[in-house]
């Protein structure tokens, strides 16, 4: 019996920015494409929220308001209207970028990673942004994926996925900035498929979706492969942890890029799922605005 399950049956062109939040046992995540923030309670109905912009990415700033990473920038959104008012800018003089993977730091900070809408080579960058200040920490990114950290906040990960290349760097835990400099934590250049989005649990096992690779990969601390587990939809794009104990993973997935004929050999392409092993996950961080 296979461990994976359809947590949402419904279809994302682009499914990614999964995070759960627990007050509201929910998960929410994101079309990226088609503006849209989808809400489902792990046992209850699914909510879709058009936005009316690309958005990508959702952190928790209070039980009333989250942050929301969008094409051109951070957005603050009111829980109980959907009211959206722009925080700070990001890249939102160029209508050719938009945002893609980000996640909160233990300390409260956002990273966040922006990329050509068309995915033109080196056009994204990844910001850091913590109590209103906004730095670029780096650039010439062509896809910004797998941005995730230790529950202790001395490491970071991340990728540009076209180079294949999954990244390790030491970090301040107080403020979330890097420190040092990039090193390699597995070149996945000779596998198959592509590292996308990614997250580190407890036990400082990170969890990756492979685009392409029909799979979730974990691997331990040091970079070594502990476990994959297949997939039903060929594009897996971004974990997240979720459930009362943080010990299960939900998967997004999409079906951007493929004609009709391929979407019929990967009938669940774009649909959202639950891998219902036991994980030692954690909750995201709230992210800190001022």
């Amino acid at each position: 019996m296979s461990a994976v399950s359809i947590f949402s049956d419904h279809i994302c062109q682009l499914g990614e920015g999964p995070s759960y939040d627990p007050a509201a046992d929910a998960l929410f995540w994101f079309d990226i494409v088609n503006g849209q923030l989808l809400e489902k309670p792990l046992t209850g109905v699914l909510k879709i929220h058009e936005l009316g912009l690309m958005a990508s990415a959702i952190a928790i700033i209070d039980d009333q308001r989250q942050l929301i990473a969008t094409e051109t920038g951070l957005f603050v959104r009111d829980v109980a209207t959907g009211t959206m008012a722009l925080h700070t800018p990001i890249e939102a003089d160029n209508p050719l970028t938009r945002s893609n993977d980000s996640r909160v730091h233990p300390c409260g900070a956002f990273w966040v990673g922006t990329m050509a809408k068309d995915e033109s080579k080196g056009a994204g960058s990844i910001y850091w942004f913590f109590k209103g200040e906004l730095r670029r920490l780096f650039s010439d990114i062509t896809v910004s994926n797998s941005i995730c950290f230790s529950k202790d906040g001395t490491i970071a990960y991340y990728t540009d996925t076209a180079t294949g290349l999954l990244m390790r760097v030491a970090c301040d835990p107080v403020t979330g900035l890097p420190v040092g400099e990039s090193k390699v934590f597995v070149d996945h250049r000779s596998s198959k498929g592509y590292v996308d989005g990614s997250v580190v649990d407890r036990d400082g096992v990170l969890w990756n979706a492979v685009w392409g690779g029909k799979a979730v990969k974990a691997y331990s601390p040091d970079g070594a492969l502990l476990r994959e587990i297949p997939m039903p939809a060929t594009q897996a794009s971004c974990p997240a942890f979720v459930g009362s104990k943080a010990d299960r993973l939900a998967v997004t997935s999409a079906w951007k890029g493929k004609d009709d004929k391929q979407r019929k050999l990967d009938p669940q392409a774009g649909m959202t799922f639950l891998i219902d092993i036991p994980v030692n996950g954690r909750f995201e961080p709230r992210v800190l605005i001022a």
